[in-house]
């Protein structure tokens, strides 16, 4: 049984930084690609990072460019998202997810096998 589970949500101030971790269980995480989205109350989900297999690729939104970074360590199973600069237009519940495809195919949510619970972000003004 395949599962991601990600931690590290909370509440910050406007300017801060949170690291969120997904571990990944149930699967060869070494031959997923995977990905963070982002859902905000009332929105769609939206598309934030994604990083290859072998941590040599990655994608991000324009949103977020220059002050998130996706890494991940296959040794432990485990993707992270370190947030900087946060702003109040980043507050919402983050989800990682498992591809087993790369390319430009990964902004898009169909294209990933297994999604976490999700992780909820507040950034205060």
């Amino acid at each position: 049984q395949v599962q991601l589970v990600e931690s590290g949500g909370g509440l910050v101030q406007a300017g801060g930084s949170l690291r969120l971790s997904c571990a990944a269980s149930g699967l060869t995480f070494s031959s997923y690609a995977m990905g963070w989205f982002r859902q905000a109350p009332g929105k769609e989900r939206e598309f934030v990072a994604a990083i290859r297999w072998s941590g040599g690729s990655t994608y991000y939104a324009d949103s977020v460019k220059g002050r998130f970074t996706i890494s991940r360590d296959n040794a432990k199973n485990t993707v992270y998202l370190q947030m900087n600069s946060l702003k109040p237009e980043d507050t919402a519940v983050y989800y990682c997810a498992a591809a087993t495809r790369w390319g430009t195919v990964v902004l898009t949510p169909p294209q990933y096998n297994y999604w976490g619970q999700g992780t909820q972000v507040t950034v205060s003004s």
